[in-house]
């Protein structure tokens, strides 16, 4: 009888795991290149003899962007997202040079009120330690991938006391009137030092995703 029980006990387990992983939004989706940060050193200036396009400032447009994400439980997915956020985007010609968007962390939202207390505390974002999170880009390397993606971004996060170097995929157009940018990927939270492993029967996924949907216009 025991080792019925036991048995039975250990095909609901493999059976919800599996579930959970088929009926998350976060599984296919690309994975952010995430290493620490490394000093670079100052490169000395070169000259060209074509005249440079003069960089404009466009500032984050927070009415059409979004700063969303997605966690997984192994019993099913919690959205989430945040309502305060600003920055700015340098664009010269057609191209971006840089961008930067801090995110107030007390603003964060999510499906469940409950939850959404829980991820202001210490065992998640810690919003009375840490205010705020920063997203700095300066690289805008143009390259084709999946979903539409037409550029890899690289930069630096700043999330949880922790700064990490990232990359990953994007989707970037530049017109007259602004710069827009779309992307969807995963980041593992333990490498920000958000660590809470959940209940020991829904067991909190390390990756998390991102969706960002920014789109910056002339103030």
């Amino acid at each position: 009888m025991a080792r019925t029980t036991f048995y039975s006990l250990l095909s609901l387990t493999l059976a919800a795991s599996l579930g959970g992983a088929c009926s998350s939004e976060i599984d296919g989706k690309p994975k952010a290149q995430v290493e620490e940060v490394k000093k670079t050193e100052a490169k000395a200036e070169t000259k060209t003899d074509a005249p440079a396009a003069a960089a404009r400032t466009f500032k984050l447009d927070k009415t059409g962007s979004s700063v969303q994400f997605v966690g997984a439980k192994l019993t099913g997915d919690h959205k989430g997202g945040f309502e305060e956020f600003e920055g700015e985007a340098k664009v010269a010609g057609d191209k971006i040079e840089s961008l930067r968007v801090t995110v107030q962390t007390p603003s964060v939202t999510s499906d469940a009120p409950d939850l959404t207390g829980h991820l202001k505390s210490a065992d998640f974002f810690d919003v009375e330690k840490f205010p705020t999170a920063v997203f700095s880009a300066n690289e805008f390397l143009a390259k084709a991938g999946e979903n539409g993606a037409t550029h890899e971004i690289g930069g630096e996060l700043e999330l949880h006391g922790q700064k990490k170097a990232i990359r990953f995929p994007a989707k970037v157009t530049v017109d007259a009137q602004g710069a827009q940018g779309q992307a969807e990927f995963t980041i593992n939270r333990k490498d920000f030092k958000i660590e809470y492993p959940g209940k020991p029967d829904d067991l909190i996924k390390d990756e998390v995703l991102l969706k960002l949907d920014l789109k910056f216009k002339a103030s």
